[in-house]
């Protein structure tokens, strides 16, 4: 199994970042994984929300596989701790699935289309984040998700 994390617009900030890049590094011990950035969405204040979540979701769509297993981070989505996260990762990936695809979606969330398409939803919390600070959180999840499922110290219990 591989992992895809899809996200709308760049990361600005470059402390951020870097810690992406270093939980996207070790995250690579385990499992091959992907953050693919969709760029924002140009002449977007002229759009309605409608209109950006739709546009959006077209550009999110395109990036799918027919086999891709689809969840998108949102904030009615189911909310884990990081053993359970840990186990649904394990789920998948037992299940013989190509491909899990995680989304982080634009400023106003998904599109009808990008529900109707997707295979689950999770919520990292009920707090609201930064899409770009859900990024690190997502990844270094699934870091600690695979060092649970290794029995590595990283995640005390």
């Amino acid at each position: 199994m591989t992992i895809k994390l899809l996200a709308i617009g760049k990361t600005d900030n470059k402390n951020l970042q870097s810690l992406i890049d270093e939980y996207t590094k070790r995250l690579g011990f385990y499992i091959k994984f992907s953050l693919e950035i969709i760029p924002d969405i140009k002449n977007a204040k002229n759009l309605s929300k409608k209109q950006q979540k739709q546009k959006e979701g077209e550009l999110i769509i395109n990036k799918l596989n027919m086999s891709d297993v689809l969840i998108l981070l949102d904030e009615n989505g189911k909310q884990l701790d990081s053993i359970e996260f840990s186990n649904y990762l394990q789920k998948h990936m037992n299940s013989g699935i190509k491909q899990l695809v995680l989304v982080i979606g634009g400023p106003y969330g998904f599109s009808e289309d990008v529900y109707n398409k997707s295979n689950g939803k999770i919520s990292l919390s009920k707090m609201t984040f930064s899409h770009q600070m859900v990024r690190l959180f997502i990844i270094e999840q699934l870091y600690r998700g695979f060092t649970i499922l290794k029995n590595e110290p990283y995640h005390h219990r």
